[in-house]
């Protein structure tokens, strides 16, 4: 099981099993935050603890998905979908940078266009100890 903590401890997550590779996204929101991503779905292999508040982008190019955050020191802990896939499941990512960096250093990573064509980048071989600064 991996977990990740906000920086005053009251709001953090957990994930069962192997993260497998994390994403790095472009997007307006990622980049800002500087979010590193480990999928699974609401219910499933992810767990919130503690209390969150949640930002929803609004305006014409309605989001989504919603970040989650603690209210206390404003951490981003998560995303989760606005929509149900065709199983009637929630896609739910959590930002492994709140990890112990020991846990999640090996972990390859997977770049993801979500500012122009939402694709998947070409691999570049880098782990997540190679963007930890």
């Amino acid at each position: 099981m991996l977990t990740g903590t906000c920086h005053c401890g009251k709001a953090s997550w957990t994930l069962e099993g192997d993260p497998g590779s994390i994403t790095a996204c472009n997007c307006t929101l990622c980049r800002r935050y500087g979010t590193l991503w480990a999928y699974d779905y609401e219910g499933e292999r992810i767990a919130l603890n503690g209390e969150t508040a949640s930002y929803t982008r609004s305006g014409p190019e309605r989001s989504s998905l919603e970040i989650l955050f603690c209210p206390s020191c404003a951490c981003v802990l998560s995303w989760r979908g606005l929509r149900l896939d065709q199983e009637g499941r929630r896609r739910m990512a959590v930002n492994v940078r709140l990890a112990p960096p020991e846990r999640v250093e090996d972990l390859p990573i997977d770049h993801f266009d979500g500012l122009d064509t939402f694709e998947d980048l070409p691999s570049q071989g880098r782990c997540v100890r190679d963007l930890w600064f």
